[in-house]
């Protein structure tokens, strides 16, 4: 892979752990309470959907990063990769389902996991 391919994975990837490991945390360990002042949805979610949500979040996070350095299983970065951009076309479709039109952090995120996913399947 290229230095260029390989500085773009690595930049993307990491600002999108940070993201996951970091709102996928808060959904682990917060209430719905705690939850609901950020994420209008979980009103209409079961908390244990909501707390699996939260641990593939971070589990994906975790994917992108550590296969890749450790080298141990690095199809698991791509892997994580395309499960956010699933994971993103899902949350944008329960945000328009509920009406909720402020759709461009989902959006955002989706791009930037698709990005994401060329350098991974590169490194493959």
């Amino acid at each position: 892979m290229t230095d260029a391919l390989e500085l773009t994975y690595w930049i993307l990837a990491g600002l999108l752990a940070l993201f996951y490991l970091y709102g996928g945390g808060v959904k682990v360990v917060r209430s719905r309470e705690g939850l609901r002042p950020m994420m209008a949805w979980v009103d209409s979610t079961p908390m244990p959907a909501v707390r699996a949500i939260g641990a593939i979040e971070v589990l994906g996070a975790i994917g992108l990063v550590l296969p890749p350095l450790t080298g141990i299983a690095p199809w698991l970065a791509l892997a994580a990769a395309i499960g956010f951009v699933v994971l993103q076309i899902g949350a944008t479709g329960v945000h328009l389902k509920l009406g909720d039109r402020r759709i461009a952090l989902n959006i955002a995120l989706l791009l930037t996991a698709a990005v994401t996913v060329w350098p991974a399947a590169v490194r493959l």
